[in-house]
């Protein structure tokens, strides 16, 4: 028999439709499964809390799957693996690809020490449809927009493959236990409780991704077009952080889904719909690999002179924590901070205000949403706030300003959204939930509402800040 192999997981959190550990089972030899977090090297972005704490659970079940089998260490890989192996005489080392712009030179640089010590390195895509370098223009230069990216690149493309089963009778190295650390010791979990109500939304795990795409399936893929910008309705998947940490595999939701469309006569523009969301979550990473300065630097370079504002305190803490006044804004800020997750439509509305109702730069909504979010995403992060702000690939243009009154009005019409997170509003007719301000005194004070003490008085005039967010951008198009 060989000599075992080292297994490394990374952001592939799961047994089922896992390519590395699929070809180190496939040789018949023991595996030693390890964790690192090794996140320190991440510079500005370094693991937010929510992510931490999703990743501690997530780990845990990891775990509990591989028969508590999962080394976890804390430290830098690249010294980390070299010890590993030194200590058991392992001489092939298996991971999943990451994308990130660290992650990519860090594995370069593992995977040449490694081979100058003859140590076999194999790593296999296990987290993306298609690989970000795979789809190219005719010219042979990255999209920069996402329809013919999808349509002219991902579909002109053979289809992903078919997920692959857990395998059966998994061999593992049962006697290192040298340096490694214990799971609570990697300090993932937050030392003040906040994180009791966020977990109540969420099984953390292999199972509860595939529980949770089950119940989308049956109940949220039919209407899925019409429907899924409605945040009150159920259909959206609520798969993002599971993506995001390998919990289940884009594989098995594309084909899955496509399967099941097809044996349950859902409709064609749902399911298509449907995969075109997830081709955005593969143009994010293609951003990102061909443009690595993307969390931080415009796409567009005429933003670099975009006049933002100084952020004010006051108005930005109102922002983050759901006090503008604005309830579709309210509703979807404490619906961050109570599960660690926000619809999608509402991560535009609360973007657009912030970026252009604010004229607050996007990094600070970006850096916000990282800290908060379950499925904080350096690609999509990155891909989206640029998006909004009208700097990044394919952008909104930036005079196309979100209000987020009509968006209120047009996606949660009866206000049940936003009496869910803002209960204080709850007793008020849904004609005035969307501006509780321009309500008759008699219909707030049955409502039980004082505007400024129950429920604060909009911070900002929508009209006057968006004529100076339009004169802002007219600004940079005059210094082209």
């Amino acid at each position: 028999m060989s000599s075992p192999i080292l297994l490394w997981f990374r952001q592939d959190l799961r047994l089922y439709d896992n390519s590395a550990l699929l070809e180190a089972v496939k040789q018949n030899t023991p595996i030693l499964p390890v964790y690192i977090l090794d996140d320190d090297n991440a510079d500005e972005f370094k693991l937010g809390g929510a992510s931490r704490l999703w990743l501690h659970h997530s780990l845990n079940a990891l775990n509990k799957n591989l028969n508590g089998h999962l080394h976890v260490y804390k430290g830098d890989a690249k010294n980390i693996i070299p010890k590993i192996i030194e200590n058991t005489g392992i001489k092939t080392v298996y991971w999943n690809r990451c994308y990130e712009p660290w992650r990519i030179q860090r594995d370069k640089a593992i995977k040449s020490t490694l081979s100058e010590q003859d140590i076999e390195v194999k790593s296999f895509n296990s987290s993306l449809l298609w690989e970000p370098w795979q789809i190219q223009t005719q010219s042979k230069t990255p999209y920069k927009v996402f329809t013919p990216f999808y349509k002219k690149g991902c579909l002109a493309e053979p289809p992903p493959p078919k997920p692959q089963s857990i395998p059966k009778d998994i061999e593992f190295v049962s006697d290192h236990h040298s340096f490694e650390t214990e799971l609570d010791n990697l300090g993932l979990t937050p030392k003040i409780e906040w994180d009791k109500q966020m977990l109540e939304h969420w099984d953390i795990s292999e199972d509860g991704a595939q529980a949770t795409f089950k119940t989308f399936l049956e109940s949220g893929l039919k209407g899925y077009k019409e429907k899924r910008d409605n945040p009150h309705l159920s259909n959206v998947s609520r798969l993002s952080p599971y993506l995001h940490f390998g919990e289940i595999s884009p594989r098995d939701i594309w084909h899955t889904a496509r399967d099941y469309a097809k044996a349950h006569d859902i409709p064609e523009r749902d399911i298509d719909h449907f995969c075109s969301e997830l081709a955005w979550r593969e143009f994010s990473y293609h951003l990102l690999y061909h443009f690595p300065d993307l969390p931080r630097k415009n796409l567009q370079d005429k933003f670099d002179k975009f006049p933002w504002s100084d952020p004010d305190a006051k108005k930005l803490k109102a922002w983050q924590q759901g006090q503008t006044g604005y309830p579709i804004i309210d509703a979807a800020m404490r619906e961050l901070w109570q599960t660690g997750y926000m619809h999608n439509r509402c991560r535009m509305i609360v973007a657009s205000f912030l970026v252009k109702n604010m004229l607050v730069h996007w990094h600070h909504g970006e850096d916000w949403f990282w800290d908060c979010l379950f499925d904080a995403d350096l690609a999509n992060n990155s891909a989206s706030w640029q998006w909004v702000a009208g700097c990044g690939a394919d952008a909104a243009p930036y005079f196309r300003i979100f209000n987020p009154i009509l968006q209120s009005a047009k996606f949660d019409p009866e206000g049940i959204y936003i009496k869910k997170h803002v209960p204080e509003l709850s007793q008020l007719p849904a004609k005035h939930i969307h501006a509780p301000w321009e309500a008759p005194k008699d219909i707030l004070q049955k409502a039980g509402i004082e505007l400024g003490q129950e429920y604060p008085k909009p911070i900002l005039d929508l009209k006057a800040t968006r004529e100076r967010a339009l004169d802002a951008y007219e600004h940079i198009k005059q210094s082209d």
